[in-house]
């Protein structure tokens, strides 16, 4: 059979079902394909925080989205274009994000009496009529997976589990994705197991070949690669991107890395990717508690290696007694937050950018370090970079703030050459340096970077005192004495604003916006798709993202001042705008959500049109 094949530059897929349906590795393996085509790409994961919700309910549907193009984009797609419904639950959760139009494919042998009435349908959506705005092909997903399997030695509950790799099958040939990876995957992963990789391999391919055959689909689309800066790309989610990261900045500094975790979602796979490079002197260690990993980082940072630990907001507040300590101790101290919804144990598959006034001032007495947050999934490479950088040249803890949408999500990543990344290399005390050449004083300082001596424990002739008591200046003895302490803090405070950052870099092409969209984090592609849109209709705006939150950059106070008004879309209650108001007195419109979920281009293009026409 003749199909007609037809271009489009962008589309949006959204795969759901029950959490148990295998949707993230549906989706990954989706996404992991379009990456070799060279497609440009973001994805948004999406799941219960339950380790098992009830099957078939809406509390238990688990979702997975890809938007790629042939050109740049920014998100994960508004809304999606296709969605693929598992069973009753996946349709009704999602099908008020679909626009009228858009293709549905469901799972018909999940549609029974008893599925419908667990999420509330009183008669079936496929047969009344209230399906008749979508383009929706029936499928018997599951049926068709068991016929395909019968002929295999293995349980029917084995071969209904396939069905996913039946749907990814079917939409692999519906937008001409390559499928070599994807069948060699399954090989690896069921290598323990021959007969379920065979199965999982037939599932897949009965999908491609119902496609091909089937009348029901009789359109194939193509979308062609993206042009790209050239070089060596691979798909990249934002947790695997801080790892390898960090792996560079160990190397980079000629150091040894350790990390002490808690698991905790969703940062636990920094720990997982972390915990397979040792050939590059990564040690991690998987502490019993949140206070307990840290407490080994900062120790492994005081013998001469490069501390980390990874957590999420409730695991920050556990750790903010030792980051204190940190502070006074001036030692490098890498801590990565990965956001996600609270307060308390909240919703923790959720993202949120609500602990920034956490990583600024939620310590005791007056600790101030460095916080910075990455824009992307990819960018979260070169901020651990950077984050390391700051943490070993000023001798500090520093606060990286990533947040569970950069987290999980994934775009293609460029891998850098080597001399790109910077010298992280670091000259540790070896002798005294007193005048009288025989005193070693370990809070001696640097005069440009404010920072002290960091002498490994052993060395000849360095010995000196550590703890969290007051610290004399220079000697480091315990001291009580009022005028030390003020010029102590004074100066931590001073190294933490003494950090040297980039300056602040605005997009406004045509130099004639009046309002300045000021963004932190994962904001950055919402913000960015949604100027994008005003541009393209003419209205001008212009946008500018923060990285560096503590230091800020120098030239930001300008950079505000010069615009009529300044607008910073956060999701949170308006942590960043509270900051800019109190340290600039720039009246910032602060626009807030909290709903777990990120932005989209759509709500902040309207929110910044009415702006705009009225600045």
């Amino acid at each position: 059979m003749t199909k007609q094949v037809r271009q489009l530059d962008r589309v949006v897929i959204r795969f759901a079902g029950d959490s148990g349906d295998g949707m993230q590795l549906t989706g990954d393996r989706f996404t992991s394909e379009t990456a070799q085509l060279g497609n440009d790409i973001s994805t948004l994961p999406n799941f219960p925080a339950e380790i098992r919700a009830p099957a078939g309910t809406l509390p238990g549907v688990s979702s997975f989205q890809v938007h790629f193009a042939d050109f740049d984009i920014l998100t994960p797609g508004d809304a999606p274009n296709v969605l693929v419904a598992m069973n009753p639950a996946a349709l009704k959760a999602n099908l008020a994000d679909l626009p009228k139009g858009a293709a549905i494919i469901v799972n018909t042998d999940e549609f029974t009496t008893r599925n419908l009435a667990k999420v509330g349908y009183a008669t079936n959506p496929l047969e009344d009529g209230s399906l008749d705005g979508w383009s929706v092909a029936e499928v018997g997903l599951t049926s068709m997976t068991v016929k395909a399997l019968e002929s295999f030695q293995i349980s029917k509950k084995d071969a209904e589990r396939a069905k996913n790799m039946f749907a990814l099958g079917l939409l692999s040939w519906m937008y001409s994705r390559p499928h070599e990876s994807t069948l060699s995957f399954l090989e690896r992963k069921f290598a323990a197991r021959p007969e379920l990789a065979a199965a999982n391999v037939t599932a897949f391919k009965a999908g491609w070949n119902f496609g091909e055959t089937t009348e029901n689909f009789a359109v194939r689309y193509e979308v062609k690669p993206a042009r790209m800066v050239p070089g060596n790309y691979r798909n990249i989610t934002g947790n695997a991107a801080l790892a390898l990261g960090i792996v560079a900045a160990g190397v980079r500094a000629e150091l040894p890395v350790f990390l002490g975790a808690y698991p905790i979602t969703p940062a636990s796979d920094i720990l997982h990717e972390l915990s397979k490079h040792k050939k590059f002197g990564v040690t991690t260690v998987q502490a019993e508690d949140e206070i307990a990993a840290i407490g080994v980082a900062l120790g492994a940072s005081y013998g001469g290696a490069l501390g980390v630990t990874t957590t999420s907001g409730p695991g920050v507040a556990l750790k903010g007694e030792t980051i204190s300590l940190a502070v006074a101790l001036e030692l490098p101290l890498v801590i990565i937050d990965v956001q996600r919804a609270g307060p308390s144990t909240g919703m923790p598959t959720k993202t949120e950018q609500a602990d920034l006034n956490m990583a600024l001032f939620g310590r005791h007495g007056e600790a101030p370090v460095a916080v910075l947050a990455p824009r992307s999934p990819a960018d979260c490479f070169t901020t651990a970079l950077e984050a390391a950088r700051i943490a070993l040249t000023y001798r500090t803890p520093v606060i990286l703030l990533s947040d569970g949408y950069i987290a999980n999500g994934s775009e293609p990543w460029r891998l850098p050459e080597v001399a790109e990344l910077p010298s992280l290399r670091v000259e540790f005390a070896t002798a005294p340096n007193a005048e009288d050449g025989k005193t070693f004083l370990p809070y001696l300082r640097d005069p440009q970077t404010l920072a002290r001596p960091w002498a490994v424990p052993g060395t000849p002739g360095l010995e000196h005192r550590i703890g969290g008591l007051e610290k004399a200046d220079k000697t480091g003895d315990i001291s009580y004495d009022p005028a030390n302490h003020d010029f102590m803090v004074r100066t931590r405070a001073a190294r933490i604003e003494n950090i040297e950052v980039p300056d602040v870099e605005v997009e406004d092409p045509d130099g004639t916006a009046r309002v300045l969209v000021l963004g932190w984090g994962s904001t950055f592609g919402p913000i960015g798709a949604a100027a994008r849109a005003l541009r393209q209709r003419g209205l001008p705006i212009a946008q500018a993202h923060l990285r560096h939150l503590s230091p800020m950059p120098k030239n930001l106070g300008d950079v505000l001042k010069s615009y009529d008004k300044v607008v910073i879309p956060e999701m949170n209650l308006g942590q960043l705008a509270g900051v800019i108001r109190s340290r600039f007195l720039v009246d910032a419109i602060a626009y807030n959500q909290v709903r777990g979920l990120p932005f989209t281009a759509a709500e902040l293009e309207g929110v910044l049109e009415e702006v705009v026409k009225n600045a």
